[in-house]
This record gives structure tokens, C-alpha cells and sequence, in this order.
């Protein structure tokens, strides 16, 4: 089923759980994907996310002692991961679909194998850049989302890249974008963050997940600006729940956020990372029960391979 209708199909009056998941590291079991699945299947999540990753940029050391710069690709397989989730657990799957690392004709590949295997969920994302602060499209590649969101909206309409091939099927896939209630890391503005969002839902997009956020009102915020900008689609929080003490330190300046003065003093106090946990876990559900109160579409849950603390969450909220 796709999310959008699982979204407007929600009659029990609690928000949709879900959440997102990392593909193996290469070389990995995918039973450690199924072990992380497996505590949060009595919750009944109402989809799955698979995260996406292009080839990174390692520094590998060489037999005579030399370092050289080499481009790795450390989690592949997610199109083949996606279909064993969504067989294995018949839960939807949300494949997440990137511009970075990949061309057109590639992105066009993929998509025909996700629709082959029933993935109907696409989240169309433009991707992190893996050189410079600023990102650099692959040749023949895409600049960002909205093209990404383009390219799948004509081929739910039939439109394939190859011109020479007629009759071609029309595929029917569900097309989810990111948010930023606390503006994207790289855009100018608030107003000018909106204005490119609101251009992936003119593009065909059905829904927005939200970027991770730790103050609920600026989640609030951003659904009012959006709404007050023209934005009508579902808007989806999501929450990442503190799991180390050093979170605190990272998570600001890597995804432009902030964090609350008080879950900050409280992680603090912490002299472990399982004592961060508890503090991660407990501001989760404050969160959470404010946001289910609001009528929120859906929780989503950014579990980073660990779903413990996601469990612990969901008991307290489903």
C-alpha cells in the first residue's frame, strides 16, 4: 500500500508508527536488519524506511605504508533489501532514492527494479555532497529533489528517459520529500527553503517527512509556514531519540539544529552513554505524546540501526 493512502486511510486515531532503517555495512548479514525490525513488529508499524548511501571518499593505507584517497561504497543493496523487508514482514517499504552518486539513466534502472519488486514508496532526496560544502551533480545527473520528484512523476505517468521504446507501463509510485523546520543546512533562508520545498510538492510530491528536531514547537512552526505558504500535503515529524552523551555535541553542527537548553544540561549530568539513553528515551515520549495530542499525521523514528530505545518509545506511545 502506499503511504499517502495509509496516511488517509488512518481512522484510530493515533498517529502512524514508523521508522527508518540503515542498510548493512558490505559484507553484512541483513539478519541484523531483520533483529532490529523484530522488537518493533508488535507496534505494527505501518511502513519501513531503507536509508540510501552513495560511494563515500576513505582513506585507505597502502602495503608499502602510502594513504590513498579511495571511493567506497559501503551500504549498497538497499533496492534488493527494500523487497526482502517488504516479503519477509509484508509491511510497506519506503525506498529511499538520492540524486547524489547516480545519473539519470541509472536513477531510471532503479526505479524499474523497485516497481519489478512491488516497492511502491519512494523518498526523493537530493542527498548529502561527499567533497565540498557544496553539492555537485553527477554528469547527466540531477541538481536536486524536485527533478529527482520530476523524472518519477513521468514515469507514473509513462514517460520513460529512452524515447525509442513505446507502450512503456506507467509505474504508480508514492513520491515522500524532506522538510527542515529548522531550515536546511545550506539554504539561504527560511523563506527560501520553503519556497524549494513547496516546489517538490508542485513537482507530484505526496507527502514531507521532517528533518529530526528536538523542540516540538519548531515543528509546529514549520507546518504553519508551510501551510500559510500554500503547502497542503501531509507533513510527518520526525524524532531521533538521544542515544550517546557526545549527541549533544554532534548533532548541532552536523544537521544545523539546535537542542534544547534542558535536554542538553540533563544529557550533562550523564557519566555513561546507557544513562544518555534513559534521558534520549524520556524526551522521545515528552515528544512524542505532544505531537500525537496535535493530530499529527505520523511518528517517524530515526533509529540509526538501534531499536531498543525505539521500542521502549513505542510502548509508551502505541
Amino acid at each position: 500500500m502506499k503511504v499517502i493512502d495509509l496516511i488517509n486511510n488512518n481512522n484510530s486515531g493515533k498517529p502512524l508508527f514508523t521508522f527508518e532503517l540503515l542498510p548493512p555495512v558490505k559484507g553484512h548479514s541483513i539478519e541484523k536488519l531483520y533483529n532490529s525490525i523484530d522488537p518493533l513488529i508488535e507496534f505494527n508499524p505501518a511502513y519501513i524506511n531503507i536509508t540510501y548511501h552513495q560511494a563515500e571518499i576513505m582513506q585507505v593505507t597502502q602495503n608499502d605504508g602510502s594513504v590513498i584517497n579511495k571511493l567506497i561504497r559501503k551500504r549498497p543493496g538497499t533496492v534488493a533489501i527494500a523487497a526482502a523487508i517488504q516479503n519477509k514482514y509484508t509491511i510497506p517499504v519506503v525506498s529511499h532514492l538520492i540524486c547524489g552518486g547516480t545519473n539519470k539513466d541509472e536513477t531510471e534502472d532503479t526505479l524499474i527494479d523497485l516497481n519489478f519488486l512491488g516497492v511502491k514508496n519512494i523518498l526523493a532526496l537530493r542527498g548529502d555532497s561527499k567533497r565540498s560544502a557544496e553539492f555537485i551533480p553527477e554528469k547527466n545527473g540531477y541538481s536536486n529533489a524536485s527533478e529527482l520528484v520530476e523524472q518519477i512523476v513521468k514515469m507514473n505517468n509513462g514517460e520513460y528517459l529512452t524515447k525509442e521504446i513505446f507502450d512503456m507501463i506507467k509505474t504508480d509510485f508514492c513520491i515522500g520529500v524532506a522538510g527542515y523546520p529548522e531550515i536546511h543546512k545550506e539554504a539561504l533562508d527560511m523563506q527560501s527553503d520553503l519556497e524549494f520545498l513547496k516546489m517538490k510538492v508542485e513537482k507530484g510530491a505526496d507527502y514531507i517527512v521532517t528533518q529530526m528536531f528536538f523542540d516540538n514547537k519548531d515543528y509546529f512552526n514549520f507546518v504553519k509556514a508551510c501551510r500559510d505558504i500554500g503547502i497542503t500535503v501531509p507533513i510527518i515529524p520526525g524524532i531521533k531519540p538521544i542515544s550517546a552523551i557526545n549527541d549533544i555535541n554532534l548533532l548541532e553542527p552536523t544537521f544545523k539544529i539546535h537542542l534544547p537548553e534542558e535536554l542538553v544540561s540533563e544529557v550533562k549530568k550523564c557519566k555513561t552513554n546507557k544513562e544518555a539513553r534513559v534521558v534520549g528515551v524520556e524526551w522521545a515520549i515528552m515528544q512524542s505524546k505532544e505531537l500525537a495530542e496535535a493530530g499529527v499525521p505520523g511518528l517517524h523514528y530515526y533509529t540509526l540501526g538501534m531499536s531498543r530505545n525505539i521500542k521502549k518509545i513505542a510502548k509508551a506511545i502505541f
